[in-house]
């Protein structure tokens, strides 16, 4: 039984130039945080999952503490845009907040979708804290079958 010993290289530790780049640039535009710290006066986004099915694009937004009628949905070609407010709850007169991170105010979401969707015939459910949309997909985009004949 053989144990190598390797050679420890600090320059084998370091991040290289081009890594530490490309770490930056996909962390701030290609995964950009869907929910950064929710700090005073800062925006924040929402969580969305999107599944596409069959028939269906179906979206998932976690909008917890709203009621269904603060939010607005709607379909421009190709973009779904969510938006709503989160209004000030009560007010403290004889006491101060030791921590507030709780986000407050409006925000908007526009996601693209990947296919064209008929928006008049959309569903939207709501159930603690989720919407839910299903998007029927345009009969233009779905996948129509060819019967083949033999001659």
């Amino acid at each position: 039984m053989s144990k190598e010993v390797t050679r420890w290289d600090p320059f084998n530790e370091m991040i290289s130039l081009r890594d530490a780049m490309n770490r930056l640039f996909e962390d701030s535009f290609i995964r950009p945080s869907a929910w950064p710290l929710p700090f005073e006066g800062s925006t924040w986004g929402m969580p969305v999952d999107m599944i596409e099915t069959k028939d269906n694009v179906i979206v998932k937004a976690s909008v917890p503490g709203l009621k269904p009628e603060d939010i607005d949905v709607s379909v421009t070609g190709d973009a779904l845009t969510i938006k709503g407010e989160i209004q000030a709850e009560e007010k403290y007169e004889e006491a101060s907040y030791i921590r507030k991170e709780r986000r407050l105010g409006s925000f908007q979401r526009t996601v693209t979708l990947p296919t064209n969707v008929v928006a008049d015939q959309a569903k939207a459910e709501f159930e603690n804290g989720v919407l839910t949309l299903t998007l029927p997909k345009s009969e233009a985009v779905k996948p129509k079958a060819i019967k083949i004949i033999k001659k």
